[in-house]
């Protein structure tokens, strides 16, 4: 049996692929596996930056097998509990003090978009990416909080359009509304996304999760809490070795050197 996802501990960056060319669809086995994984990530502090994408070059995900759907629900109980893992998860994924990449293109439909909205950073391909949350079109709505997170990521007038129509999008017009970071030609989008999390791990870690604590879910957020949080973030870098290497390198002309041990 082939596994539903693969992963590589690559230089502090872990990469996951969702792994069933040409659609991989996100199997019961492959959410399962994934929360695993989310847990292993959270602990290991080797990990600073992780990518998600998929096997191939065809689509990123086509979303949820929706065969497995009635096996799902009995095996968790309900509707609720199968959604609740799900919702659970991305929130893991969000809130997690370490930045995630997810490279979009092909099909990026349901949940194989609504992983990416729980992500930092979106990079789509320039061309043949079609992202959308087309539920509709099935007779419901998204329900791995898709239209929540896309409301917030590029507001109500282009969340509607693109949910109600159940209309997909390119990568150019993804970028365009805000809804990636970047676009790039699709034979090159997996390693502009590697190279991004390369960055981002070369950052002091301590400071990208005081930054990401500010950042993330900051509109649900009163400018005084958000003071307060990086007031916390400021405190929590003082006097630590990055900060020091930081001021050393500034002060000597050069590149520093974070996260040495």
């Amino acid at each position: 049996m082939t596994t539903p996802l693969l992963f590589e501990h690559r230089n502090n960056i872990g990469i996951i692929t969702i792994n069933g060319a040409p659609y991989n669809q996100m199997s019961l086995e492959f959410i399962d596996q994934l929360e695993i994984l989310v847990g292993e990530i959270e602990a290991n502090a080797d990990i600073r930056a992780v990518v998600i994408t998929g096997s191939g070059l065809e689509n990123f995900s086509v979303g949820m097998n929706l065969k497995q759907l009635p096996e799902g629900i009995k095996k968790k109980g309900g509707m609720d509990a199968l959604l609740d893992q799900r919702l659970a998860l991305i929130a893991r994924i969000e809130n997690m003090h370490k930045p995630w990449i997810a490279t979009l293109y092909g099909y990026c439909l349901g949940g194989g978009l609504e992983i990416p909205l729980g992500c930092h950073f979106r990079m789509a391909a320039s061309e043949g990416a079609q992202i959308g949350l087309p539920e509709m079109d099935l007779g419901s709505v998204p329900a791995w909080g898709g239209s929540a997170r896309l409301c917030k990521r590029v507001g109500s007038s282009h969340t509607l359009d693109m949910v109600l129509r159940g209309k997909k999008i390119s990568g150019p017009e993804a970028y365009r509304i805000g809804l990636v970071n970047e676009v790039w030609p699709l034979d090159q989008l997996k390693e502009k996304a590697i190279q991004l999390a390369l960055d981002l791990a070369a950052q002091p870690a301590t400071a990208i999760a005081g930054m990401l604590s500010v950042i993330v879910n900051s509109d649900e957020k009163t400018l005084e809490q958000l003071l307060k949080d990086e007031r916390r973030a400021v405190m929590a870098t003082m006097g630590t070795a990055d900060q020091k290497e930081g001021i050393q390198a500034f002060m000597e002309k050069r590149k520093p050197v974070f996260n040495k041990r």
